[in-house]
């Protein structure tokens, strides 16, 4: 029995070692793989942040592109009209420096209120009839 008890002896002595390593291999690859499973969820959620940091960067492009244009556009009519009021107020110089000249002024009064100077006579022909001729002229 000596022998045999020996034998089953070192026979649970190998088999302890032998499952204290399987253990330990298995709990290794366990971890391994646990390991394995965050690295795969960090790097999904690091995935889907990325994607909506972008998505909404694009959208804010977007939207900034948009007002831009929409900018250039109302600056482009208002440099329009800052033309049109440059024009009428040139021409509204020239009418005042015209208005300062006493002979432009007597001119102007003697065609709008039909005054007249001395010894002169004014006729008046109807506007009207005169575009009223003409227009029966071109039709015969």
């Amino acid at each position: 029995m000596g022998v045999n008890n020996r034998n089953t002896e070192e026979k649970r002595n190998i088999s302890s070692i032998n499952k204290d390593y399987v253990r330990s291999v298995e709990r290794q690859e366990k971890r391994d793989k646990a390991h394995k499973v965050r690295l795969f969820r960090r790097l999904g959620a690091f995935a889907v942040i990325v994607v909506v940091v972008m998505g909404w960067l694009t959208l804010t492009m977007f939207d900034k592109s948009q007002a831009l244009a929409a900018k250039e556009t109302e600056k482009a009519e208002v440099v329009q009209a800052l033309e049109e009021v440059k024009e009428e107020q040139d021409m509204l110089k020239s009418q005042i420096l015209k208005l300062n000249d006493d002979e432009y002024i007597a001119k102007l009064a003697r065609k709008e209120y039909f005054l007249s100077e001395d010894n002169e006579i004014i006729f008046s022909i109807p506007e009207n009839e005169e575009n009223d001729d003409k227009n029966i002229d071109s039709k015969e």
